[in-house]
């Protein structure tokens, strides 16, 4: 090591300085010479419906998650609380399960016997599990409203209102790329559907009408609006009744019990 003042003498070589110094390393991966992680590709509809159904039953049964083929199928094929219905085998699901495993998108547990399968979307997508719960109900159930979406994915998370729902929405749409959609509204709907879009682009002429016989829509916040109304008037006429059963009471009148206004 050289000091200060020290003179280097004629016969030490630059090579002999260098010699001195200290080894530099020069780092296996920098920052700017990381490998790009590449882009998701377009899911199948049964890769977005497995999905669906792993975070569903995390949170509607966790005690038999991670899920086995049996259930996992069980749940694709469910007849409820799907749009649309399908009707698929245990070999398709699990040649399925083998894609969303080289997207790292599903995983199978280590800990059982028996094959069982879990998701990992919110690492993947890299989104909260809000998000997670409202592309998982959009995955089950097609293009919903936000007051919708609210109600159908109440047991994945709940929400406080609309607004949460739509935040959340909203931060989905304008990812980089967007997860996300919000579509125009259709003839007869009141409300703006959202749809996912990991199966890629939504037509909109491809998706069922939501008109009614009568020709007229309801969206799931103004019949949730209907019936607090009639839950609300329900107890005004409770409340009328025992008024008029009162005022009966002290004037000594009595009422016909069988008669429609009693």
């Amino acid at each position: 090591m050289l000091h200060d003042g020290a003179r280097i003498s004629d016969g030490v070589g630059v090579a002999g300085i260098i010699g001195v110094l200290p080894h530099v390393t020069k780092p296996m991966n920098t920052p700017s010479e990381a490998t790009p992680r590449p882009a998701l590709r377009e899911l199948t509809p049964l890769e977005a419906r497995v999905l669906g159904v792993l975070v569903e039953k995390q949170h509607t049964v966790p005690d038999t998650y991670p899920l086995s083929l049996n259930s996992l199928t069980a749940g694709c094929n469910q007849k409820t609380a799907r749009s649309p219905v399908m009707n698929v085998s245990e070999d398709e699901v699990l040649t399925t399960i083998d894609g969303l495993k080289r997207l790292s998108l599903v995983f199978e547990a280590s800990s059982s016997r028996v094959p069982r399968f879990e998701h990992n979307v919110n690492r993947v997508l890299g989104v909260p599990s809000q998000s997670v719960a409202l592309l998982a109900t959009l995955f089950l159930r097609g293009p919903q409203t936000a007051a919708e979406l609210r109600a159908n994915s109440a047991r994945l998370h709940s929400f406080a209102d609309i607004s949460s729902v739509e935040s959340f929405l909203d931060e989905l749409a304008a990812n980089d790329p967007p997860r996300v959609v919000k579509l125009s509204r259709t003839p007869g709907e009141r409300e703006s559907r959202w749809a996912h879009l990991l199966c890629g682009e939504v037509s909109i002429s491809d998706m069922p009408s939501r008109e009614t016989q009568g020709g007229e829509s309801f969206s799931l916040s103004e019949f949730e609006a209907l019936k607090s109304e009639q839950k609300r008037l329900a107890h005004e006429v409770v409340q009328l009744r025992a008024m008029v059963q009162r005022m009966a009471s002290e004037l000594g009148i009595t009422l016909d019990e069988s008669s429609p206004d009693a």
